[in-house]
């Protein structure tokens, strides 16, 4: 049977919320992510998508061997505590107002391991059905050059796409959507809605390029703009591209990197420039049906229509037609390694086996095939 695009319907209206975070304060997020999800609810969005990290916010400051240490432990608690808990009354939060606005919601967070005895941080996607229940999550896989202070490194657990009644969805965390095989593999479980998180939109490169001002920003030296297209087009899918905006008024005045001679390096304001927004959302055929919205605290919504989906396949299927599976292909990606886990159980070589099964089918006057068919669903 053949699958369904966008979960068998013919259209489905998603919403971007395209908002500053109440930084640092996770308490003060998830109350404005609450009323955000409600709002976007009632204008009929069935999945509504937060910016990467929104909770509690994207560490915009910058800390090298340099850094005073009580500068980076002092934040660095306040970041754990500040940090969402999946399976804990914050996913319950977001649950109810899922519930209530009768929509997917996927959150961007920062994420504290729930595993005891762990206090790692991650860059997280959290998926919440409509029912209120966790979906599941997904973990940054490579944090990003200096980030790597800040957050651990997700696995294969988390590279899974959400069959819904609104149509099969996924997402990748900034770069992430530059890893070829990632990407790949997302699009071989068939997405239909592929969800793109950012800190925001920046100059990548000092190139000598002509500029391509866009809304007052110059896009032409920023790598989403074209990244959300390709993806679109490669997958033959929507992609939800949500963007933070962040202005150096929503930070306190006690944030001790607010100021860049607080502890004589860059601070706050070398770098919340990148929090401008850009989100936007784009079609199957690479064009966008919502541009990037900049320098602006909104929702963004569209309807995602179904034929669309099916038309681009029609030319370019990357599941069918415009395929080379056997040429190159995928391998099924290995499990999690766990601290603590129980032995692998090994299988005897092959010709071992024949001669078991063989035995045993003689002694109790059974069909090998049987003895065999019994043997591999035990493995």
């Amino acid at each position: 049977m053949a699958a369904q695009v966008l979960g068998g319907r013919e259209q489905v209206k998603v919403a971007v919320v395209q908002a500053s975070s109440v930084f640092m304060n996770k308490k003060g997020c998830l109350e404005k992510a609450c009323d955000k999800i409600i709002e976007a609810g009632k204008e009929g969005a069935e999945l509504i998508v937060f910016p990467e990290t929104w909770i509690p916010t994207y560490p915009y400051w910058t800390m090298g061997w340099d850094t005073i240490a009580h500068g980076f432990h002092d934040i660095m608690a306040d970041l754990q505590d500040n940090s969402v808990v999946v399976g804990s009354e914050d996913t319950e939060i977001l649950g109810r107002a899922a519930k209530e606005a009768g929509a997917y919601v996927v959150m961007g967070c920062n994420e504290l391991d729930d595993r005891i005895g762990s206090r790692t941080l991650y860059n997280s996607l959290v998926y919440i059905d409509k029912d209120g229940s966790v979906l599941g999550r997904h973990r940054k896989l490579i944090p990003s050059f200096i980030e790597r202070i800040w957050w651990g490194q997700g696995d294969a657990r988390d590279l899974k796409v959400y069959d819904t009644d609104i149509g099969r969805i996924g997402g990748q965390i900034c770069w992430e959507n530059h890893i070829v095989n990632i990407t790949a593999w997302y699009i071989a479980q068939g997405v239909d809605i592929h969800v793109a998180v950012w800190p925001g939109l920046w100059n990548c490169g000092a190139s000598e390029g002509e500029s391509f001002i866009y809304a007052g920003h110059d896009i032409n030296k920023c790598d989403l703009i074209p990244a959300t297209r390709e993806r679109a087009f490669s997958g033959q899918c929507y992609v939800v591209s949500a963007n933070n905006i962040l202005k150096m008024e929503d930070i306190p005045d006690d944030f001790p990197f607010k100021d860049s001679m607080t502890y004589g390096g860059p601070g706050q304001e070398d770098f919340v420039g990148w929090a401008c927004g850009g989100s936007h959302i784009v079609a199957p055929t690479s064009e966008y049906m919502v541009p990037p919205t900049f320098d602006v605290e909104t929702i963004i919504y569209a309807e995602l229509q179904a034929k669309y989906i099916k038309v681009v396949k029609s030319v370019f299927d990357s599941l069918g037609h415009y395929a080379r599976w056997d040429l190159v292909n995928l391998t099924t990606p290995p499990q999690p390694y766990e601290p603590i886990a129980a032995s692998p159980v090994l299988a005897p070589p092959a010709d071992v086996r024949d001669r078991v099964i063989e035995n045993v089918a003689r002694e109790f006057k059974l069909e090998p095939e049987r003895v065999a068919e019994v043997v591999r669903n035990a493995m």
